[in-house]
């Protein structure tokens, strides 16, 4: 379990794949972001997480002499790659994956913020790979938490890591205006149709060990919040707080507004099907 996985460690999880747990728990990353070692004669490393010196320090370790040929990002979230610069610094490796995105949001999140320093040597389109000595990875476009974001596919094992869009601790924060509820629900689609993912290593939480079962839950859920938004507004609550407030009974009230963005990012998809309206301070259904 990756709640009592010791930060800073090299853990292999399967010949090809080796786990870092960084020292940054928190309420969005759980036991901290996992950095992984795809390879073993040369590596690529995905997410290589916050700028901190100790997980610096047990990266680098990890790595030993073997030559790192990718620093692979799945999205821009400060949890994960800040420390893709001094990595890069330290192993001469270019920093590939997810485009840029530097969003200026001051909304309430239940995420992390930004990163505005990524500056990617090489963008990798949906599909595109980046490979080794005996180990291929392939970009799988999968936008919803962020727009950028991207999974990457081993192509000799059948392993997924899948970043923030799917976890094996909690359901993904979407939050406008760069999360998109739609563009999440499609991503999720899109995995449920990836017949050759065995497993799914996350960039928070377990193992993902029967991955398209999961998916089809985390589907179902969000199909659940939209149902229960939708007779909230036959019952004339239109307001995103007052939802809130009656579909998340015993919340922590200081989560009330990342809680509100998830409501208002199924809203703007209702919206977007014209299922719903907005009017004054609040939302309504479309005749």
């Amino acid at each position: 379990m990756t709640d009592d996985a010791p930060t800073g460690l090299a853990i292999a999880l399967e010949p090809l794949v080796t786990r870092v747990l960084a020292g940054n728990p928190s309420p969005f990353t759980n036991s901290g972001t996992q950095t992984y070692l795809i390879g073993t004669t040369d590596l690529a490393v995905i997410d290589p997480g916050p700028d901190d010196a100790d997980h610096l320090a047990a990266l680098l370790a990890a790595v030993g002499e073997r030559p790192v040929r990718a620093i692979l990002c799945t999205h821009t979230h400060r949890d994960h790659s800040p420390a893709a610069p001094t990595l890069q610094a330290a192993t001469g490796a270019p920093i590939i994956g997810c485009a840029p995105l530097a969003l200026d949001d001051a909304g309430p999140r239940a995420d992390a913020s930004f990163d505005t320093g990524y500056s990617p040597d090489q963008v990798l389109a949906d599909g595109e790979q980046v490979a080794g000595e005996g180990w291929t990875l392939t970009a799988v476009a999968t936008p919803g938490h962020t727009s950028n974001h991207l999974c990457f596919a081993l192509e000799e094992s059948g392993a997924l890591f899948t970043g923030d869009h799917v976890m094996g601790w909690s359901t993904t924060v979407v939050a406008p205006p760069d999360g998109n509820m739609a563009a999440y629900m499609t991503s999720l689609d899109r995995l449920i149709n990836r017949p050759q993912d065995r497993i799914y290593y996350p960039a928070h939480g377990d193992p993902i060990e029967n991955p398209h079962r999961f998916v089809r839950g985390l589907a179902g859920h969000r199909k659940q919040r939209e149902g229960q938004i939708l007779r909230l507004l036959e019952q004339g609550v239109g307001e995103v707080s007052a939802m809130v407030e009656r579909m998340y009974v015993g919340l922590d009230p200081q989560l009330y507004g990342a809680a509100g963005r998830s409501v208002l990012a199924h809203l703007i998809d209702l919206e977007s099907r014209a299922r719903v309206a907005a009017e004054g301070e609040g939302w309504r259904l479309r005749a």
